[in-house]
């Protein structure tokens, strides 16, 4: 099912509404043209949670970067979608048919996938991006965001992962990778992610390192690794 709708938007552009396709397939980056930023559809309690949401989008669509994300309008999904639609950016909202009322979806939207199942929406999610964001967020951010490293660590791609951690939220879980490796549960060794307080730092830190995984696979080297 496909419904056109017009955007609330100067550029006008048209909403699609596409049923999900599942497919598997494994692109080498060589540049970002797309970040998929996993969130909170809640805000949290600390306002620099907002602020920081806020100002990614602002910086996604000032570098004409692209928005994958979970498609909804509440939280700081929310917050960081109206940021990109308001200065002018590109989103592609990937949601599940049964969380369509519960995260009410984003009406100015350039794309919506509706897809059968969480399965499939994480699956799209992945392959429509070039690199992964994790914002503060709940118990399905924090999943999110771990497949994609045991992805990464089981060889199945090598786009940049980058934690945000803002305000210090992402601590514990920076704590955990790390007792998991001191305990030998990491048999091939630190997960490969990127770390930075600063939003500003974010999409320089992913292009610098997808950059670094291009030439190396020019140069038939082993992928880039940024290491704990």
């Amino acid at each position: 099912m496909k419904t056109a709708l017009k955007r609330d938007h100067p550029a006008r552009r048209t909403q699609r509404l596409t049923p999900g396709v599942t497919r598997c397939h494994i692109r080498n980056m060589s540049i970002v043209k797309r970040v998929c930023v996993y969130c909170g559809s809640n805000q949290g309690h600390d306002p620099r949670f907002i602020a920081a949401a806020r100002r990614f989008g602002e910086i996604l669509a000032a570098n004409r970067t692209g928005l994958v994300y979970g498609g909804g309008s509440t939280g700081l999904m929310g917050t960081v979608a109206r940021a990109v639609r308001d200065h002018g950016g590109e989103i592609t909202g990937i949601i599940p048919e049964f969380l369509k009322a519960q995260e009410r979806i984003f009406g100015d939207a350039d794309e919506i996938v509706v897809t059968a199942d969480m399965h499939e929406r994480k699956r799209l999610m992945f392959e429509r991006a070039d690199a992964f964001v994790a914002l503060p967020g709940g118990v399905g951010t924090l999943e999110e965001v771990v497949e994609q490293l045991t992805w990464a660590q089981l060889g199945r791609h090598k786009k940049p992962i980058l934690i945000a951690n803002i305000a210090g939220f992402w601590d514990p879980l920076i704590v955990m990778f790390e007792h998991l490796l001191n305990l030998g549960f990491l048999a091939s060794g630190p997960l490969g992610y990127l770390v930075t307080d600063n939003v500003d730092d974010i999409l320089p830190t992913l292009v610098a390192a997808a950059a670094q995984v291009s030439e190396a696979e020019k140069q038939g080297e082993p992928e880039w690794v940024q290491r704990l």
